[in-house]
């Protein structure tokens, strides 16, 4: 058994493997023994993101702080977010980093082959892969409307809804909203940062950007707590006529 008390010494990522800024701490390696895994701690800064890569025999990964995005080529950009774990299959081309607007960190762990082949790097991910609209067509095609259902979500209860007002609302750093209730069915889109989400009696959750919520007519909202950075949002508040939109804080 060896304990480590001193802090890790990180390193600069290799500049071939990144676009932006990251830093490894190694954690192990083999020739540490009979192992022949390895872990790193890797520290994203906003915007950095690996190239396009593989493993020979496939690698873990477990997001330890903030919110990152991964993709498998071929497929959508996925959000990943601290306690998330990202199984990469053998030989599976794939990128990983931050988000436009939040660092992450992540354990990356993988098991080396006995003749030490290291993963395979590709071409950098371009900006618009990043963002996740590539939509390429062939050339002389006409690019196609790309729609995504984000959230189909039925009403408590049927209701006339006259007018929506669409709100863009900002609650700063580590402030908490406080258990409250709506008049009104509110839908909401998180633009920047990010907030703990939790409606009365059911699990929380963490809310980032391009994520979307439901807060239910008349039903307890337990939590909606800014984090580090702060959130900025947009609410749609469906109302009937002469409605306007209120805010109850009952007594938890």
């Amino acid at each position: 058994m060896r304990i480590s008390r001193t802090p890790a010494t990180s390193v600069a990522a290799p500049p071939e493997w990144i676009t932006g800024e990251a830093r490894v701490d190694a954690i192990a390696a083999p020739g540490e023994g009979p192992s022949r895994t390895r872990i790193d701690s890797v520290h994203f800064a906003a915007g950095a993101r690996t190239v396009w890569h593989r493993h020979p025999l496939g690698q873990v990964l477990i997001v330890t702080e903030g919110t990152g995005l991964v993709q498998h080529r071929g497929e959508p950009v996925e959000t990943i977010r601290t306690g998330d774990r990202v199984h990469i299959a053998p030989g599976e081309w794939h990128w990983h980093g931050a988000t436009p607007t939040a660092s992450m960190t992540h354990l990356a762990i993988e098991e080396i082959p006995d003749d030490d082949a290291g993963p395979e790097a590709g071409a950098p991910v371009t900006d618009v892969e990043y963002r996740g609209d590539d939509h390429t067509v062939p050339a002389g095609d006409t690019a196609p409307i790309v729609r995504s259902v984000l959230l189909d979500q039925s009403l408590a209860a049927p209701r006339a809804t006259y007018r929506v007002e669409i709100r863009r609302i900002t609650i700063a750093p580590r402030q908490p909203a406080g258990l409250h209730v709506h008049n009104c069915p509110v839908f909401g889109s998180i633009e920047t940062g990010s907030v703990i989400y939790q409606i009365d009696g059911e699990p929380e959750s963490v809310l980032g950007p391009g994520d979307v919520f439901h807060e239910p007519q008349g039903v307890r909202i337990a939590r909606f707590d800014a984090q580090e950075e702060g959130v900025t949002f947009l609410g749609y508040f469906l109302l009937d006529a002469g409605e306007a939109p209120e805010l109850e804080f009952p007594q938890a």
